[in-house]
């Protein structure tokens, strides 16, 4: 399936899992190294099944479930590096085109495929030491965090399976106006936003932690 110019539709162009640990010099075990899987995944409360996190201090969890990124913010990155980004090279565990992802509206959600599963976005992925010694990029927390394109994390509000190709569709989308990125670090926020965001009373922890941090900060 082709992905469009609409807003509201995209397409997964893989599925990616981490299986087994790989070690990063001074980091040790970590599971990062995410690689496209065949066929329907099965997707529960807390993620794809298949998948295997390490470091469930920073990542994992219910409001982090699911990281997705953006094939055309991939692009981008992937010709300022000079090196191809395949599919899950980020951490991702939906490498999807078409549909915005970082700019996507806090409490979005999406259908994926025909199998019932849905998701919502929650906060960002902030850059860590893993991540640098993945990337073997100078400054790479840095320049992630200044570019700003940093995918987003999904809570999986009803579980179903994916697999590559299926169709993306936006069935919810928040009038509050704060997208991932306003939650980036040192991204520019709207004060009157947040505040409209943090009268939700359905916000996650997290959500709820780092709109709270921007609003101090706006």
């Amino acid at each position: 399936m082709a992905a469009t110019d609409d807003p509201t539709t995209g397409v997964v162009l893989a599925v990616c899992a981490a299986t087994d640990d790989v070690i990063l010099d001074k980091i040790g075990a970590s599971g990062i190294d995410k690689r496209p899987l065949a066929g329907r995944i099965t997707v529960g409360e807390l993620g794809l099944v298949p998948d295997h996190v390490v470091d469930t201090k920073h990542h994992g969890g219910i409001e982090q479930a699911v990281y997705a990124y953006s094939e055309r913010e991939a692009l981008r990155w992937a010709d300022e590096l000079g090196r191809e980004l395949p599919p899950g090279w980020f951490g991702e565990n939906l490498r999807i085109d078409g549909l915005p992802i970082t700019d996507a509206a806090v409490g979005e959600r999406w259908a994926i495929g025909d199998d019932g599963l849905v998701v919502e976005t929650t906060i960002p992925r902030a850059p860590c030491r893993t991540f640098a010694a993945w990337a073997e990029e100078e400054k790479w927390v840095k320049r992630f965090l200044e570019r700003g394109d940093t995918g987003s994390y999904l809570r999986v509000v009803t579980p179903g399976s994916v697999g590559a190709g299926d169709a993306v569709r936006v069935v919810h989308r928040p009038d509050h106006l704060v997208t991932v990125r306003d939650l980036v670090t040192g991204a520019e926020a709207d004060a009157d936003a947040l505040t409209t965001l943090l009268t939700y009373e359905d916000l996650g922890p997290k959500v709820r932690r780092e709109a709270s941090r921007k609003l101090a900060h706006a």
